[in-house]
Formats: C-alpha cells, structure tokens, sequence
C-alpha cells in the first residue's frame, strides 16, 4: 500500500447500525459514519438487498446506453432540489471537477478567455489537481505545484470580501463554497451568507456552486444545507452519504448552468453504474420513508445540548457546535491525541484542523446511542484534559 493515510491500528470485519466490530472482537459505536459515508449505518437490510439483487441483475454497461436507474435517480435527486439536471462520477472530487468545467465553460461561452472562479479560505474540494488547486489549504497544496489557476481566494463568511471583487476581477464567473466547513473544522457562517451569496451571484452573471458533498443527503437536518437559508445554487456536488458506501458522485445543475454541457464536454467511465444508482435511490427512499432526515436534526440537538451541559465547566472547551449530525467540538489546544483516546473507550471520532472533534454519526442513530455516545466522548475529553 502507498503511504497515503496514516492509518490507526485497527482493522473492521463487520458492522450493523451504528456499531462496528474489529478483527479482535472489540465493538466500536461509529460517530463517524466513514466521515459522513454511512447515513444509514453499517449493513443496512434494504441497502444490502439493494446491491444484492442489483448486482445478480447487471453492475455495468456504459454511458453509450440508456441506464433505467440512472434515470430514476436523476429524476428524484431534481425532485427533492429542485434542480434540473444531473452529471454522475464516482466521488465527491469527480463531482466538483464537472462543476469547475461548467463554471469554465460557461465564461467561455460569455467570451470570458480565463474564468475565474472565487473560493475560500479553509476551504476543502477534493484531491485532484482542479479541485485541490481550488481548496483553501496551504498543507493540501504542499509539494504539487505549480497548482492550476483561475481561483480567487477570500476569507469564508465575509461577503464584503466578495463584494469587492466585482468591479477588480472582471473575469469572475462562479463562486464555490462550502455551506458549512467540514475538513476545515465545522465552521458555519452567519445566517445570510448563502442569501447574500446569491444576491451577489444575481446581480453579476455569476454561478452560485454549492459543495454538498459532506452537508447534503439529510446530514444537517435538511436534504441539503442550502435550504435552512431558503435559496438555491445554480450547481451542487454530491457524493459521500449518496449511496452509503458504493462510490458515487453527482453534479446538479439548473438554468444555463444546465445547459452549459454538450455531448464531448465531460464523461465517466464508471459514472451512474446500474449498481450505484439502483443503491442511491434505495438510500434516497429509505431517508425520505424512515424520516432519518428529521432524525438527524433531533440527534444532532440532543448531542449538541447534552455536549453543551456536560462540558460547561471546561474552560479548554472552546466551542460547540453544528447542524444536526455534523458537529464540531473545539479545544483549546491540538487534541489529535483524543482520537485513540475514544478508540480505548470504543468510540469513533475524527479531530481536523487540529483542533476540532467531529462527529458525523449514521442520521438512524438512536436517542439511546447518542447518550452513549456523548457518554464515551466526554469521558475522553477529561482524561484527555487531565494527562
């Protein structure tokens, strides 16, 4: 294996629920949800006979051919957004790579030569070299210059950051961002960013482009982030908690961001498999008829409130927050060390920019599990505090 993850000493056999179990017999309750991946859970029955009886039926043909399920889920993803049209890839980063070509294309067709494209500091959008050249990150960018060019960089949740930029960078055709930050610690704007964003976006011929690759699928106790502001992009990106763990990625457009691409501008392989469709409508329909939308919303508070009461007189405690099930607890100090710390205590947790715990838990987690999950993390946190 090339060294790209510094991998914990630890290695699953097999899960259901929230629950997962080692090689050594050791159960783990999964606050992390193979970082926002398994929104149902490990094993899930309908998720199981989904990739069963799909898979004994056909896995693959190609995008030549017409593709039933593709189709069904295509036509429900625009239901539930509102959007018009949709590209399917095979992860997050393929998803956000179609966006920056539309967003491309799309100052090309406006006689724009060099399009520029505004992101933010903090920022994540993938690994590969578009998307990590439009990341917000001095460590992702490290060792693979030169990067590819066209993004303008601002700090996240300052409008007055873009708005300046309107009559200095004539060439500005599209605005990507995050919702909420997740790789960048759960930071979540002020309350009229994403409005403010899109007035912007209005009055400039600009695509608002929304990453929802680990905010969408119910995560924040909504289908998709945008719609606690009560707007909507003109592109959104798909993927992790898509298809519970069957790789896909989808790119969502509407109005001349929907019109933007032809036959020959952008394609897939592997993209909207049989497979992984037939598995992602199974997921879309399990959310909707089992209500783990809402869930995710309650579970999140409950966590949150609960965090909120235990850790009170903890003054290395800096901040709690969220939206349902993407919390963030900030320290003080860098705390990776409190990743095997909740590992001892059979927790799953994730610490990024350094000093954030997150928490990403399956949306069917139960009140029962939440408690125990607080219940192992706050222990964590003391002994933490305390070595």
């Amino acid at each position: 294996m090339m060294p790209t993850y510094g991998r914990l000493p630890v290695t699953f056999e097999r899960g259901e629920g929230v629950w997962l179990w080692d090689t050594e017999g050791n159960k783990y309750l999964d606050g992390l949800g193979g970082i926002a991946v398994c929104v149902l859970g490990h094993s899930h029955p309908r998720v199981t006979e989904a990739i069963s009886s799909q898979a004994a039926q056909l896995i693959h043909t190609s995008n030549l051919y017409g593709i039933a399920a593709q189709q069904l889920l295509a036509e429900r993803l625009t239901s539930l957004s509102g959007m018009r049209n949709v590209f399917f890839g095979n992860s997050g980063a393929e998803a956000n790579e179609a966006a920056l070509k539309i967003a491309r294309l799309y100052g090309h067709n406006r006689g724009i030569g060099a399009a520029e494209i505004i992101v933010t500091d903090g920022s994540f959008h993938g690994r590969t070299l578009g998307t990590l050249s439009a990341t917000g990150s001095a460590k992702v960018h490290a060792g693979f210059a030169p990067l590819v060019s066209g993004f303008v960089r601002v700090p996240f949740g300052d409008l007055q950051a873009i708005r300046e930029l309107v009559d200095t960078r004539p060439n500005v055709v599209a605005i990507l961002i995050e919702p909420i930050q997740g790789e960048g610690g759960i930071v979540i704007p002020p309350d009229d960013y994403l409005t403010g964003i899109r007035a912007l976006c209005d009055e400039n011929e600009w695509l608002m482009m929304l990453d929802e690759v680990q905010t969408g699928m119910g995560r924040t106790g909504e289908w998709f982030a945008w719609q606690h502001a009560d707007t909507c992009p003109d592109v959104m990106t798909l993927a992790k908690g898509l298809a519970n763990g069957v790789p896909i990625g989808a790119c969502l457009a509407r109005g001349i961001a929907a019109e933007t691409l032809a036959p020959g501008n952008h394609g897939s392989t592997f993209g909207g498999s049989p497979l992984a469709c037939t598995v992602a409508d199974t997921v879309l329909r399990v959310l909707e008829e089992d209500g783990y939308v809402d869930n995710a919303a309650r579970m999140g508070a409950r966590i949150v409130d609960q965090m909120r009461e235990r850790l009170s007189d903890d003054d290395r405690v800096v901040d709690i927050r969220g939206k349902g099930l993407m919390i963030g607890i900030e320290m003080s100090v860098a705390c990776g060390e409190l990743v095997s710390m909740a590992m001892e205590r059979g927790l799953l947790i994730n610490v990024t920019a350094e000093r954030v715990v997150r928490l990403l838990p399956p949306l069917n987690i139960s009140e029962d599990e939440v408690d125990e999950l607080v219940e192992r993390l706050c222990g964590a946190i003391r002994a933490f505090h305390n070595r």
